[in-house]
């Protein structure tokens, strides 16, 4: 095992998961290596330099320590937690999966995709550098502090309010929302979104010109 964890983590370029023929079987085939899902969820502290896609696959549990350089899609996959130290520097994808939680201090280089999950809260120190997608998700609440890069999408979630020292890279989109008023210290870049039925009670304050 940690001969094959060496060669994961120096030599393969890219890991990709292929829940085909070998996945029905609970073998997974990385770069022409049959490796069994127990032995990959074993692994400690494995690195990928490209991408992890085990999108759809019966994979329950991964690597502790696991850091991908590239995106990780777990849409519709079996897997409940993410281990503690993950780190994913291209996108995360976890819409239609199982997973309850986010780590604490996760950090996403690339975009995060919470659509239609079942995450109820988002983490502290939780850092998004591209798009953070939470629609129709079950978040109530954002943390404070929290940082997007890139676009922020709230429509139809049950967040009433948002966050002191909330930051967007992009544009927000409050359609479908609760939310009536913005703090004054919010800083959004691009336009606010707002559905037609918000206008008439929704407080805009100095955002007015962002108001779409």
């Amino acid at each position: 095992m940690n001969y094959l964890n060496k060669v994961l983590a120096k030599k393969l370029p890219k890991l990709k998961l292929h829940d085909s023929d070998l996945g029905n079987i609970g073998l997974v085939l990385v770069n022409d290596k049959k490796v069994t899902f127990e032995e990959f969820s074993k692994m400690e502290n494995l690195k990928v330099k490209g991408s992890l896609d085990l999108r759809e696959t019966a994979l329950e549990k991964l690597p502790s320590g696991l850091k991908v350089g590239g995106y990780l899609d777990l849409n519709g996959t079996a897997i409940k937690e993410l281990p503690s130290g993950l780190t994913v520097g291209g996108d995360l994808y976890l819409r239609g999966s199982k997973i309850k939680e986010l780590p604490s201090g996760l950090k996403v280089g690339g975009s995060l995709d919470l659509s239609e999950s079942i995450i109820k809260e988002l983490p502290s120190g939780l850092t998004v550098d591209g798009y953070l997608d939470l629609r129709g998700s079950k978040i109530k609440e954002l943390p404070s502090g929290l940082k997007v890069g890139g676009f922020l999408n709230l429509n139809r979630t049950a967040i009433k309010e948002l966050p002191s020292g909330l930051k967007v890279g992009g544009g927000l989109n409050l359609m479908g929302s609760k939310i009536k008023e913005l703090p004054e210290d919010l800083k959004v870049k691009g336009q606010i979104w707002i559905s037609s039925e918000m206008k008439k009670t929704f407080n805009a304050g100095k955002f007015k010109v962002k108001i779409r």
